[in-house]
């Protein structure tokens, strides 16, 4: 059985995917879809999501490549049932300065 098969939100499967592919130290996903309504690319069924992400696979690694990270671990689910994806993608070593920014917030 996969590990689809096991959840059954959109939510529940980016989580899955992402602690699959990139063991994260911690992860938050939103969906952030209703703040889309009436989007154009809202009709086509995809949602917005925000993920909040620290790992340690992201040590060293510059943005486009954390991000690189995130999108192949979703990567089909791009096609149809997401439509943007707001990513927040930390290594552990750059959690104190995030800390002082005060606390991440999903919509």
């Amino acid at each position: 059985m996969s590990l689809d098969n096991r959840v059954d939100t959109r939510v529940e499967r980016i989580e899955a995917r992402l602690t699959e592919a990139l063991n994260p130290l911690d992860l938050a996903v939103g969906d952030d879809s209703h703040l889309h309504a009436g989007h154009a690319g809202a009709a086509s069924g995809g949602g917005h999501y925000s993920v909040r992400i620290v790992s340690e696979c992201f040590e060293g690694l510059r943005l486009v490549m954390r991000h690189r990270l995130v999108y192949d671990a979703v990567h089909d689910m791009m096609k149809a049932e997401i439509h943007a994806l707001a990513i927040t993608a930390l290594a552990p070593s750059e959690l104190k300065e995030e800390q002082a920014r005060g606390p991440f917030r999903i919509a």
